[in-house]
């Protein structure tokens, strides 16, 4: 469940650090009742933009399944073999 807290709590810097370490979802932070930022540790972030980068290779691979553009594996050794004299 997501974490949201009013702006006001920030001034506490070292209890905010440790839900932010204690947590791997983001913690929104609200002003004037209405969502105005959000906070993370930095391994939370680390590791989302890693998968943000997996989800777009695996978006490519799709496109190129669905445009053709694949061999086997067999074929892609041979070549390989081939090009390099292996």
């Amino acid at each position: 469940m997501p974490q949201i807290i009013p702006i006001r709590d920030l001034k506490d810097t070292a209890k905010i650090s440790q839900m932010c370490s204690e947590s791997k979802e983001p913690i929104y932070i609200t002003k004037n009742g209405y969502g105005d930022m959000v906070i993370m540790s930095m391994r939370t972030y680390e590791e989302r933009l890693g998968m943000a980068d997996i989800y777009a290779k695996l978006a490519e691979a799709e496109e190129d399944i669905r445009a053709g553009r694949i061999s086997d594996a067999a074929s892609s050794l041979s070549d390989i073999r081939a090009k390099y004299n292996v």
